[in-house]
């Protein structure tokens, strides 16, 4: 067999990033170089493997099969390049991304992350929110943290934490010129504060399931204001005004400061939960994996 001519690896790096971008604008302005050289290196790429990458519009581009299978393998090989240099060059990953859901990030983890930063101080840290499916070669995305009922495809996933639902609101309901809520039916003179996200998911506490199962049903659990997130939920809760259905790890730092209370003991199973995604455990940098353990230990340490 005749040896292989070395691969063009400029010509690869421009290639990965106008795939990834859609674009070979937006490819040139990310490697400080005109367009047209993203495209005549596109175009010795294509020569070099005698197969087409992208069909050409007028003013779009489209990867073809060949260059959607490629797109994919590089993208993964240079995100871990980019790692491994990383760690040549510092003994450890320079920074560290985390896509997180909002909720999560602003009632767990930023309350805790100090205690990560003081064990690595050198370390930049950089959160992100967001609900949708984490793509980790594309974003360089190192670690996920999810609210759902795991079974996520294509990556290791690992439950963080369980994440029962009860009511809780503020100490001032609890006040003498205020109705009482003393039992589950006294929340019929009560706002109940609803989190869209949990509706019409099957297995996710929801007003309506928690009072039937605290045997307060005849209670009109459609009433009162419904808002986009659990956590804009809580925070009308943490105002005074109303009663919110908390979730276990979102609510443990109210709870904890007085901000909340929580009226009864009753509380519903969750079929969701959070979990810790990632792409590739086994070749993870070591700052990544000391993350991974730091979560590990402070789910520990709250449950």
């Amino acid at each position: 067999m005749k040896p292989r001519r070395p691969a063009p690896l400029n010509a690869l790096r421009a290639f990965e990033a106008a795939a990834r971008h859609s674009s070979f604008n937006l490819a040139a302005a990310q490697l400080f170089v005109t367009p047209a050289a993203i495209s005549h290196q596109v175009k010795h790429l294509e020569a070099y493997l005698g197969a087409r990458l992208f069909h050409r519009g007028h003013r779009s581009i489209e990867l073809t099969p060949h260059g959607q299978e490629l797109a994919a393998t590089l993208g993964e090989l240079f995100v871990r390049l980019d790692s491994a240099l990383d760690r040549a060059m510092s003994g450890a990953t320079a920074e560290l991304r985390i896509s997180s859901i909002e909720s999560f990030a602003a009632k767990w983890l930023a309350p805790r992350l100090h205690r990560f930063y003081s064990a690595w101080p050198g370390l930049r840290v950089h959160v992100e929110t967001g609900n949708q499916q984490a793509d980790f070669i594309r974003d360089c995305i190192d670690v996920a943290i999810r609210y759902g009922p795991g079974g996520y495809p294509g990556v290791h996933a690992e439950l963080l934490l369980t994440a029962e639902a009860f009511p809780v609101c503020s100490p001032k309901l609890l006040e003498s010129d205020s109705p009482p809520l003393r039992q589950p039916r006294d929340l019929r003179r009560h706002t109940l504060l609803h989190d869209e996200s949990s509706l019409g998911r099957p297995g996710v506490p929801c007003w309506s399931a928690w009072l039937e199962a605290a045997g307060a049903g005849s209670v009109a659990a459609g009433s009162g204001p419904v808002f986009a997130s659990n956590y804009l939920a809580q925070e009308a809760a943490v105002a005074g005004h109303g009663v919110a259905l908390g979730i276990a790890p979102l609510v443990a730092q109210d709870l904890a400061q007085g901000k909340l209370i929580r009226p009864f003991a009753a509380s519903s199973e969750n079929a969701y939960g959070f979990w810790m995604v990632r792409h590739q455990p086994d070749h993870a940098p070591l700052a990544v994996e000391a993350f991974c353990r730091w979560l590990r230990e402070e789910a520990e340490t709250s449950a």
